[in-house]
């Protein structure tokens, strides 16, 4: 399934910032030089820059910033790239609906139990937000599973959002 720009955008950032940085840290760390996707004139950049002109690229990060993907700061006098919360968690959704999914490889499911009280209805329905952008199905209300290796990134983007008080998670054989 062929991505719009926006979604492939958004998954080319996250790839980038898997390889060189712990994604969480970048998301959740104030913007450093050790912490943000480089300006224009970086490599990773070149694809949108030179498929595009210049003026549809600018458009795209006017249309990223707009819908509160991304944020452009001015870094030790550099422009900068920071991907939001929003635009990892679009990252996470474009990349499951592209086909880029991972099974685990010895076969077994990832199950994910919560119960989070009412008065963190919020939370709540961001944990839901994560669960489906990490690619879970729900299996019953508070039971999602997952045949994907996404067990890590679940630990990690709980803990980041301190939702783990409230979640366990299973490696089950089957369902």
């Amino acid at each position: 399934m062929k991505l719009n720009i926006t979604d492939q955008f958004l998954l080319d950032a996250y790839y980038y910032l898997e390889k060189g940085n712990d994604i969480i840290d970048f998301m959740l760390k104030p913007p450093t030089m050790r912490n943000y996707l480089p300006g224009p004139k970086n490599p990773f950049f070149k694809k949108y820059y030179q498929d595009n002109n210049r003026k549809k690229f600018y458009n795209l990060i006017s249309r990223l910033k707009r819908k509160g993907y991304i944020k452009v700061k001015n870094l030790e006098n550099k422009k900068a790239i920071i991907v939001t919360k929003e635009g990892i968690g679009k990252a996470l959704e474009a990349r499951f609906s592209s086909g880029d999914k991972k099974l685990r490889k010895d076969g077994k499911w990832v199950m994910v139990i919560f119960d989070v009280p009412e008065k963190y209805r919020k939370s709540r329905n961001l944990l839901r937000s994560i669960l489906n952008n990490l690619g879970y199905k729900v299996f019953q209300q508070s039971v999602w599973i997952s045949p994907y290796d996404v067990s890590e990134e679940t630990e990690k983007l709980l803990a980041s959002f301190s939702l783990d008080s409230y979640v366990k998670i299973f490696i089950i054989e089957n369902i």
